[in-house]
């Protein structure tokens, strides 16, 4: 890893396929969002690169920047049915920031899935380097969000059994 990309794994005792439904569906990012930053979002399940949703967001439960409430939109950038997902985001703050969020599938010998959530922001604009803000969300938040996808995906599976 570099220090300006956090990779957190964890096995997940579910298939790829449940697992990528919720990260393609919008509502599915507020659900297993460990930030407390999404609040909402609009929008039609993603299912090829460049789609978008709206996230609904309040930046308040960071307490870092007075932005308040605000809108996002996410912009599928890479997206591999069952194997990988991963989006920026345009907002408030223009031109795009252009830091990524994603997510790897791999399918394990149990039936279960690895999946591997990454955040990479060494693309930005060296302003944004320069003013000391990144990470927005730190390697445990993204290892946080992992448990809270595990539980997020057998409830949703339990629901439709």
């Amino acid at each position: 890893m570099t220090n300006e990309r956090f990779e957190v794994a964890r096995l997940i005792p579910v298939d790829p396929a449940s697992i990528f439904r919720v990260l393609c569906d919008p509502q599915g990012h507020v659900d297993i969002d460990s930030s407390g930053m999404l609040m909402d979002a609009t929008g039609e399940p993603v299912a090829a690169v460049g789609d978008t949703f709206v996230v609904h967001m309040d930046r308040e439960s960071l307490n870092d920047l007075p932005m308040g409430r605000y809108d996002v939109t996410v912009i599928i950038t890479a997206l591999e049915p069952e194997r990988e997902i991963a989006w920026t985001i345009s907002g408030t703050i223009q031109p795009p920031i252009r830091h990524v969020y994603g997510y790897r599938l791999e399918p394990a010998d149990d039936g279960g899935t690895l999946v591997t959530s990454y955040y990479d922001w060494s693309e930005i604009d060296q302003e944004w380097k320069d003013r000391g803000v990144f990470p927005v969300i730190s390697e445990t938040a993204l290892r946080a969000t992992l448990g809270i996808l595990e539980r997020t995906v057998r409830r949703r599976s339990r629901a439709t059994a």
